[in-house]
């Protein structure tokens, strides 16, 4: 069971750097990670910063927790709290020199930039017309990207230039192979979890039962139309795991108190 984090474990707020879990959810996510094969945050954030807002760090009953930063090119296991991490493209470096200029001449100098090592970000959410800003930096970030050879990703107030090929679908492929998931469920809330949607489905046709969650919001509804389950933010998303971990949780102590004949049979 795979989770984005911004806006599905973490409310979206402002300042990035301010997005603590919804309250009660991690441990939530402890008993989860008891019940199931694995329990997966993948996020476009550098997995350190992910595992530091969630304060994951030695955190009890969620030492097989994996986070999956930057789509992929970061992962960090709770279990050895060791990070692996891929090399920066060059086009990061040419966006770095290049993108504050760039915001200056489109009049959003004031823009929040944020410097994710493997990508960079432009946020306007801060800016007194987000929806005004976002329409005017979206075409010229692209073009930028193209030059870099860079993938630009739309999100919720915010443009993320970023390697090509690298997104949560890619990441949840290789998590679900892995681990010889025979069930999926990956639970987001942003364009850039549509990959991961797509993932699920690729999944579900292979023979891989599959759900896709959306942690819902009146921002983005593209989301929602490709789930199979829309819940109410990360409140909700807090609920569902809530649900989940106490079925399984009732299921498993069922299969356990079934009479030897009844487990032969499969009964339950």
């Amino acid at each position: 069971m795979a989770f984005d984090y911004d806006g599905t474990l973490a409310p979206i707020v402002e300042d990035p750097t301010q997005a603590i879990p919804q309250p009660g959810i991690v441990e939530a996510l402890g008993k989860l990670a008891e019940r199931v094969g694995l329990v997966a945050i993948i996020t476009g954030r550098p997995a350190h910063l992910a595992v530091d807002l969630a304060g994951l760090n030695g955190a009890p009953g969620l030492s097989d927790v994996v986070v999956v930063g930057h789509y992929g090119m970061q992962r960090w296991d709770a279990r050895t709290e060791v990070l692996q991490t891929a090399e920066a493209p060059p086009g990061i470096d040419r966006v770095r020199r290049e993108l504050p200029s760039l915001l200056e001449s489109l009049g959003l100098a004031d823009a929040d930039i944020e410097d994710k090592g493997l990508s960079i970000a432009v946020h306007v959410r801060r800016l007194p017309d987000p929806q005004h800003a976002f329409d005017v930096i979206r075409q010229p970030l692209a073009e930028l990207a193209e030059r870099v050879d860079l993938a630009a990703e739309p999100g919720r107030f915010v443009m993320e230039l970023r390697p090509r090929g690298m997104h949560k679908g890619q990441a949840l492929r290789q998590l679900a192979a892995e681990f010889s998931a025979r069930s999926v469920m990956f639970t987001g809330d942003d364009l850039g979890d549509l990959a991961a949607f797509a993932e699920v489905r690729r999944l579900r046709e292979s023979g891989v039962a599959g759900l896709a969650v959306c942690s819902g919001s009146a921002e983005v509804t593209e989301l929602a139309e490709q789930a199979d389950l829309v819940v109410d933010g990360p409140p909700g998303v807090a609920a569902l795991i809530e649900s989940l971990a106490s079925a399984i949780r009732s299921s498993a102590a069922s299969a356990s108190d079934a009479s030897p004949s009844d487990r032969s049979t499969g009964a339950e």
